[in-house]
């Protein structure tokens, strides 16, 4: 699946978490797509980095801390794009978990198509 095509569908997955999440606002598909763009980026660079840097408090936590890295890179983005807003620490938690529901079963149809 082309780089193109899975950005796009994370962008309609941002756009669906949104519509779920009330503590989620995204302004428009662009800025979705933005968001996803952004995401994609801070997950391929900064969470790898911040994964290893974590390693003794994820063990402890057994793998639990992973959602707190991704809430932050979450925060992180809303604090770069001007049309995506997360109310708090805990709806960057909810959004992440739904986000990943919805880009694994975005992925499976993509790939039986």
């Amino acid at each position: 699946m082309s780089l193109i095509v899975k950005w796009l569908l994370s962008a309609i997955a941002v756009m669906i978490t949104a519509y779920l999440l009330p503590g989620v606002s995204v302004a428009s598909f662009w800025a979705a797509l933005v968001v996803a763009v952004i995401l994609a980026l801070f997950n391929a660079v900064l969470k790898p980095i911040l994964v290893i840097l974590t390693i003794p408090i994820t063990i402890l936590t057994f793998g639990l801390f992973l959602l707190v890295i991704n809430a932050i890179i979450i925060l992180m983005t809303d604090a770069l794009i001007a049309g995506f807003a997360v109310s708090n620490f805990w709806w960057a938690i909810a959004f992440s978990l739904i986000m990943a529901v919805l880009g694994s079963l975005f992925n499976d149809i993509a790939e039986r198509v």
